[in-house]
């Protein structure tokens, strides 16, 4: 059995509530051809964006079981408080909705909103206790209650980890937002290429020195698109660390937690070398199948040389990992990240 622990769907157009569209938050327009927020405007570029073809699309390429995280456009950084819950109570009912009616194709995810904490806990309560959902969704960023961009494991955010290792929940820590955290032109596609990266290594950052595995060791975190750029960084992190003890005080050595059992990486890093270095920083029982479909960043069959788990298969061929091994990343270790053990 293939699971793919890292998917995206679209809903169909009549299905986004007219407040959406109105308020300017979040639509797809009517021939389902874009999907919008404000001025922006990203083109569907696969019909697998949607539900039916989705399937059709899983099914052309074996793959059983997707996780459906929640759409960062949804992340809600800088709305007001009610426009936030009435967009996040849809998000959520809408994944809930997938799961409820496709239990054999599909476990999806929740989000909330870090800055409204009171809020926050309320719908994970309600997302488990209501509506069954075991992944919680976060961004790797969010903007707190004076304006300013900080990373998802802080003091403030100690209320959402401890309801989450409470209930023993999965999470998911995906960037977004780049272009609004970052000030630099928008060119070539930097803030997907670049800075998404950077801020997932960033998240890491402070998730790790802040040592967030062993403090909720029922929680089973997965980091976006293999943190990437967090395995390269570790030296560094490392030399910092131990050259500047005195800008680090109260935390733990990076190096510490680099292997924690309750914290996961997908495979989505496009190339064997930067798959090789995430299997000797972290092990192979660590990274899961994510294939982050169907955007074209993801493993898509649309994209010239690609295909939907093609990195794990090139690490096969390159020694890199054995045949079991991928076997374990696509089943095994996806469910031990979603459900603390297989089933």
């Amino acid at each position: 059995m293939r699971i793919n622990g890292h998917g995206h769907l679209l809903p169909y157009p009549h299905q986004i509530p007219k407040f959406m569209k109105e308020r300017e938050i979040f639509w797809v327009e009517d021939d389902c051809s874009y999907m919008c927020q404000g001025a922006w405007r990203r083109p569907v570029t696969d019909p697998s964006f949607f539900l039916d073809r989705k399937l059709d699309w899983m099914q052309a390429n074996d793959i059983d079981k997707e996780v459906i995280l929640n759409l960062s456009q949804l992340y809600c950084n800088g709305y007001k408080r009610q426009d936030s819950k009435d967009v996040i109570t849809f998000q959520n009912d809408y994944n809930a909705s997938i799961q409820h009616e496709y239990p054999d194709k599909f476990i999806t995810g929740f989000v909330i909103q870090p800055l409204y904490v009171d809020d926050a806990l309320l719908e994970i309560q309600r997302c488990v206790e209501e509506l069954r959902m075991p992944l919680l969704c976060l961004p790797t960023h969010f903007l707190n209650a004076e304006g300013k961009w900080t990373a998802i494991a802080g003091e403030s955010t100690l209320p959402i980890f401890e309801l989450a290792n409470q209930y023993k929940l999965a999470i998911e820590i995906h960037p977004y937002n780049a272009e609004e955290i970052i000030n630099l032109e928008d060119k070539f596609w930097r803030f997907h290429l670049i800075w998404m990266c950077a801020q997932t290594a960033d998240a890491w950052h402070f998730f790790s020195l802040m040592d967030f595995p062993d403090r909720f060791p029922e929680v089973r975190t997965c980091f976006a698109h293999g943190n990437q750029f967090g395995h390269m960084g570790l030296g560094r992190r490392v030399q910092g660390y131990k050259g500047r003890p005195d800008l680090f005080k109260g935390t733990r050595n990076p190096e510490e937690n680099q292997h924690a059992q309750n914290v996961f990486f997908d495979t989505l890093v496009h190339d064997v070398l930067s798959f090789e270095l995430m299997v000797k920083r972290a092990g192979t029982a660590q990274i899961i199948a994510g294939l982050d479909d169907p955007y074209p960043l993801g493993e898509m069959e649309s994209v010239p040389g690609s295909y939907p788990g093609k990195v794990i298969d090139d690490a096969v061929l390159a020694e890199v990992i054995s045949n079991m091994e991928r076997d374990q990343i696509w089943y095994d270790n996806v469910m031990r990240w979603i459900y603390h053990s297989p089933k």
